[in-house]
């Protein structure tokens, strides 16, 4: 039995009349650039994440870059966030000429420690970046309290969080600003690199737009040196599509996680922790164990797809090297880093696989 981390064709199969009546729309409207598709995505998912301002982005990573921008942030400055993220999260704020100012985990959920977190502010300090981890929010009552204290803009990653809650709010409701990753093999994918950035803030949302679009006001007028940001309107019309069907594939997704769970009960597999008042969505769904290479290899042996996510900490990365960083700097992430393995977990996923998958897992002890 071949299962994969994600079966990305099976998802398309599902929907496969909505989303090629979509495709053909845009290619009879030739509404390739800009328009009314990438309007009503953008309007539509900054409304389902509880804001009214979404500004469409060539990728998560993009998006990123667009809010740093747009708030000014540059040479002097510091960003506090994680090392146990992709490193777009951190390459980002390296790109503007800021510093990443790194602190650790929570050990249960493995996102920011809000008790670790004022200690690392400085006069410096512009933002904080929080990255809500695998599909769950990080604790942002705490995040949000020290941040207004100070008077620190928060940017919410939510890369892995499309629907994700905290105390009933979803992401993207929290911060200054939040950006979102379409990364095909996100729980809301595209059919090639897209993003979003949610915001209540007006003014900051014009100012990503033009941006994002060569900094102009009109076709040949620019006001601001800008990027070629923009969101392509196919990924926007297949995207909106897509988010239609969203609540019943993040159902699945948990109730597939809860199976999992049931079948690691009362074994030496540490299982994703869903605290209380969040509601956790399963981008990925990872267990902690000290035999992950092996475990690993034994899916390998039973054509079954695992991975890591993410094995290196950013702080001890080569590219970060100039940052001063060592081991140890941070334990709870780097211990974490050596213990985490994603098990395959999509909406089309049965429950014979998955028990097929544990029995897998399971044998190595």
């Amino acid at each position: 039995m071949t299962i994969p981390l994600i079966d990305l064709y099976a998802q398309y199969q599902s929907i496969k009349p909505e989303i090629d009546d979509a495709i053909q729309q845009v290619i009879r409207d030739s509404a390739f650039i800009g328009g009314s598709y990438l309007k009503t995505f953008e309007d539509t998912f900054a409304a389902y994440c509880q804001v009214p301002y979404g500004v469409g982005a060539s990728s998560g990573t993009t998006a990123l870059h667009l809010v740093f921008a747009a708030l000014g942030i540059g040479p002097g400055d510091e960003i506090i966030t994680v090392p146990n993220t992709f490193i777009a999260t951190v390459e980002t704020i390296v790109q503007t000429g800021a510093k990443p100012v790194f602190v650790d985990v929570c050990d249960d959920t493995m996102n920011l420690d809000p008790t670790k977190l004022e200690s690392a502010i400085t006069n410096k300090t512009r933002a904080i970046v929080p990255v809500h981890l695998y599909g769950q929010l990080a604790d942002m009552d705490p995040i949000m309290e020290i941040a207004h204290r100070h008077q620190i803009a928060v940017i919410e990653d939510a890369a892995q969080a499309h629907g994700a809650e905290y105390k009933k709010n979803r992401a993207g409701h929290f911060g200054t600003a939040a950006t979102f990753s379409f990364h095909p093999a996100k729980v809301l994918g595209a059919f090639g690199d897209a993003g979003i950035i949610v915001t209540k803030d007006e003014i900051l949302a014009q100012k990503m737009k033009m941006l994002a679009n060569h900094g102009r006001v009109e076709k040949y007028e620019h006001e601001i040196s800008g990027y070629n940001y923009r969101l392509d309107p196919l990924q926007a019309a297949i995207l909106q599509v897509k988010l239609k069907h969203l609540e019943t594939w993040l159902e699945k997704r948990r109730d597939h996680a809860q199976f999992y769970n049931t079948c690691f009960e009362n074994t030496n597999i540490k299982t994703p922790i869903e605290r209380a008042g969040n509601r956790h969505i399963y981008t990925y769904y990872v267990i902690r164990t000290q035999k992950r290479n092996a475990i690993e290899k034994a899916l390998q042996e039973a054509d079954i797809a695992a991975q890591v996510h993410y094995p290196i900490p950013l702080h001890i990365q080569p590219a970060f090297k100039k940052l001063g960083y060592k081991e140890g700097d941070f334990p709870v992430a780097e211990e974490t880093a050596n213990e985490i393995l994603t098990l395959p977990l999509y909406p089309e996923l049965t429950r014979n696989q998955i028990q097929h998958i544990a029995e897998r897992v399971l044998s190595v002890f």
